[in-house]
């Protein structure tokens, strides 16, 4: 199936390669001074009129996050800014085990304000909403996640994704959202706070939530990630320290410091990470991150765990992989139905069994819509949420088996070729391109990320000299190959946490990335395998 990819790609030159990279920012302005003015987003004037009236008026005001990335750093912008202000401002970030996701009835039970609003959730707080309407509270939703046909009936919702709202960059998460509405906060009480110092925080969720590095969110990384080498900030200093970099670039953030800071939602609460986000002393910082650092290893103990019973559990003729175990940790889940993808090429959802309901994560890949798969079995569904790459769902324990049958009927329609992974191989580079003149291009164009993916290269049919295992425990491989058989010049990638074997034909064709690597000072080169062809 990968036959036709290996052939079609373009042969490389510096020249090309910087004419390829260019051409994906062409229609997209990169200015700061072209974010738009957060009065464009529907009801943010009015919610940022209310929440100052409150201020002046000395009520009581809550915010409820969420305990992903993007959520704890939007609940860390806002705890910034009210301490800036100063003023009191009550934040609570639901535990995924015992209040489930967002602003809910649970949670409002433990707060008491006259003001409620929410960062990176709520867009389907329909029951929360009412809670609201009964005690007297102001509840305002900000939120980036796709809108219901119903919406919560509240005091004002913040959303860019609302069908009738003039924004123009709907790709924002939902740090983004809160950092807006902040800005007109700012605006309506007349303050003269710089928002420009949240936009190391700001790019921590823009590259953690996966929103594509175009226009103004690439302008936000890019200064972000200048103003992160730089800060004086506990968190950052952190993790430079940890990163040991000159520079820090989105990868460093998406592979590293993300990973970490999700761990604390996914295997304990997130308060953790808000601790760490708000540390004002490096002692405190530095505390919170090594914790986190700790939750991480095990997330990936519990997850490795996981994803080898999972594997014992999927049925090989299915198109779409349900697996379901008694106790698999919740925060897990998502991460290895993206595993089990990745394995079998197939989407996958992942269920864990609490009390007889089932509840999990999907994932999907190429062209499949995951989403419009699991919508029609709806019927079988108590909960379910997402969109085409992935999604969230529940049902009862009994329902499982049926909906494993059902989905992978409604599969069967699915054209082939829809499962085959989006290969962005940009193309072949001659071996002698394959120099510090290809890595200082490379670098002109970053950050990258989603909608700006770090360029994939074609290696084929290239002979293979030697391969070598290390690491302490031997799981990571070096590969020693000759591109082209006639010159004695070879080349060497990197393939972390994959042991690999000699070919018999000790030939193969690979996709590889350039990347740039530091190591106790010293800038090189390294090449990272991809994916075997």
């Amino acid at each position: 199936m990968s036959k036709p990819i290996l052939l079609e790609v373009p042969q490389l030159s510096h020249e090309t390669l910087s004419t390829l990279l260019s051409e994906r920012f062409n229609a997209q302005s990169e200015k700061l001074s072209d974010i738009p003015h957060p009065s464009k987003l529907k009801d943010a004037q009015k919610a940022a009129k209310r929440i100052a009236d409150a201020i002046r008026n000395g009520e009581k005001i809550a915010l409820v996050g969420d305990y992903d990335v993007d959520g704890v750093t939007s609940t860390a912008i806002v705890k910034r800014f009210f301490d800036l202000i100063p003023y009191p401002l009550t934040a609570t970030i639901p535990n995924r085990f015992t209040d489930g996701y967002g602003v809910s009835k649970g949670v409002l039970e433990r707060i008491d304000a006259n003001v409620v609003f929410t960062v990176d959730n709520g867009i389907n707080a329909i029951e929360a909403a009412e809670v609201c309407k009964t005690r007297g509270i102001d509840l305002i939703i900000t939120d980036h996640h796709t809108p219901s046909n119903i919406l919560p009936d509240v005091y004002a919702i913040v959303n860019p994704k609302q069908r009738d709202c003039p924004y123009p960059f709907k790709d924002i998460c939902g740090a983004q959202v809160g950092w807006l509405l902040m800005g007109l906060i700012k605006q309506e009480l007349g303050l003269s706070i710089d928002m420009r110092q949240f936009f190391p925080f700001l790019a921590l969720a823009v590259i953690a939530d996966v929103m594509p590095l175009v226009g103004i969110n690439r302008a936000i990384v890019k200064t972000g990630l200048e103003m992160m080498n730089t800060s004086s900030l506990p968190p950052f200093i952190i993790i430079r320290d940890i990163l040991n970099r000159s520079t820090i670039s989105s990868e460093d953030i998406g592979f590293q410091i993300a990973p970490r800071i999700n761990s604390a939602g996914r295997l304990e609460d997130a308060s953790i990470a808000l601790d760490f986000l708000t540390a004002k002393t490096t002692e405190k910082a530095y505390h919170q991150f090594d914790l986190l650092t700790s939750l991480n290893a095990l997330r990936k103990e519990i997850e490795a765990h996981t994803t080898t019973s999972a594997m014992c559990e999927v049925s090989s003729s299915d198109k779409v992989i349900v697996v379901a175990g008694e106790n698999w940790n919740e925060g897990v889940v998502g991460i290895v139905a993206s595993r089990l993808v990745n394995h079998f090429q197939k989407p996958a959802i992942v269920l864990s069994i609490h009390n007889g309901i089932a509840k999990g994560s999907g994932r999907s890949i190429g062209n499949v819509d995951l989403y419009t798969l699991i919508k029609s079995q709806e019927h079988l569904l108590a909960k379910f949420g997402g969109h085409k790459m992935a999604a969230g769902l529940s049902m009862d324990l009994a329902n499982v088996e049926q909906f494993r049958t059902l989905i992978n009927e409604a599969a069967q329609d699915i054209h082939p070729d829809d499962f085959i992974p989006q290969s962005d191989i940009l193309g072949e580079l001659e071996s002698e391109s394959i120099n510090f003149e290809l890595l200082e291009l490379l670098q002109k164009f970053e950050p990258y990320g989603e909608g700006n993916p770090r360029p994939r290269f074609l290696l084929r049919d290239a002979h293979v000299v030697q391969i070598k295992l290390f690491g302490s425990d031997k799981s990571h491989s070096r590969l020693e190959l000759r591109p082209v058989s006639t010159i004695t010049k070879t080349i060497e990638l990197i393939a972390f946490r994959r042991v690999l074997e000699c070919p018999e034909n000790k030939q193969l064709s690979c996709s590889y990335t350039v990347n740039k690597n530091e190591f106790n000072g010293k800038v090189s080169m390294q090449l990272m395998l991809e994916r075997l062809f």
